[in-house]
């Protein structure tokens, strides 16, 4: 006799005209309530946070919606991407999050992000505060110093999953069980060709924040923080840093996590988030 569960996550695809442009946007759902839009980070995918997608405590209270960036994951590239080199900028980073939002009809979504979704959630908060109920950064900081060759990472001579799983693989912390370590580092092995390396366009170069998060006015808008305490891309000290420039910030630091705290160990991840999310619906929506 065999047994399973259908776990409550619904996956749905959305067109979306964007730019001059059409793509087919892939995103998952489950629970209801208050929308809490959920980034993935650079060369990943939604799939990250399947630990919050069937949390019942959170889904109680929360339409937990995690959608894949175009090239990433199950939505699509725009037609004519074989002509072009993709790389992300803070422009069309910031906007697709918007324009996805707006096509979903999401009034004051909460948006949680992780590494580049940190560092965009940072100008979110910076750009537009008034239209989210409340903006949650993990891994985030105002900007990374290069520290290795992106060349390596869309290269004839290697494989291009394998790579990417390599570079990331030590991000990841040592506690992590081995079934979401290796889940985790499979879903950059799926990656498409010169998608991670695009997306460290925008997370090393056109996403240096440093001049502009001490603009973040956190009465418009509360900000969260949380790192993980394993993290050497986006370290503890850049994440009190960004919470030092920042007033009304509240920032923590992950016992035992890594770069992927939602994805690496989802169980410990969730004890630290599910406080913030108790702290986000029990406040006037305002």
């Amino acid at each position: 006799m065999t047994t399973g569960r259908l776990e409550p996550i619904v996956g749905r695809y959305l067109s979306l005209d964007f730019e001059g442009r059409r793509y087919r946007v892939y995103f998952e759902e489950a629970g209801e309530g208050i929308p809490l839009i959920c980034l993935h980070t650079a060369g990943a995918d939604g799939r990250q946070y399947r630990g919050v997608l069937n949390d019942e405590a959170i889904t109680r209270r929360f339409r937990v919606i995690a959608f894949d960036m175009p090239w990433h994951g199950k939505s699509s590239p725009p037609a004519g991407f074989e002509r072009e080199e993709y790389q992300l900028t803070r422009d069309f980073y910031t906007s697709f999050i918007l324009a996805f939002a707006d096509t979903l009809s999401l009034r004051r979504p909460v948006v949680m992000g992780c590494s580049i979704g940190g560092r965009v959630v940072l100008n979110l908060a910076a750009t537009h505060a008034d239209r989210f109920r409340a903006l949650i950064g993990l891994q985030a900081s105002a900007h990374v110093a290069p520290y290795y060759d992106t060349d390596w990472l869309h290269h004839a001579d290697v494989h291009g999953g394998e790579v990417c799983a390599g570079i990331v693989s030590g991000l990841v912390g040592p506690d992590a069980p081995s079934l979401h370590r290796w889940e985790t580092l499979w879903h950059y092995m799926q990656g498409g060709p010169g998608v991670f390396k695009g997306d460290l366009h925008f997370y090393k170069v056109d996403g240096d924040l440093r001049e502009r998060i001490a603009t973040i006015d956190t009465s418009r808008c509360p900000l969260f923080l949380l790192t993980g305490e394993y993290d050497y891309s986006c370290s503890p000290a850049e994440t009190a840093e960004v919470a030092a420039i920042v007033p009304g910030a509240t920032c923590s630091i992950m016992s035992g996590l890594g770069h992927f705290p939602m994805s690496e160990d989802p169980d410990r991840f969730l004890e630290h988030l599910r406080p913030i999310l108790a702290t986000i619906a029990d406040r006037p929506p305002g």
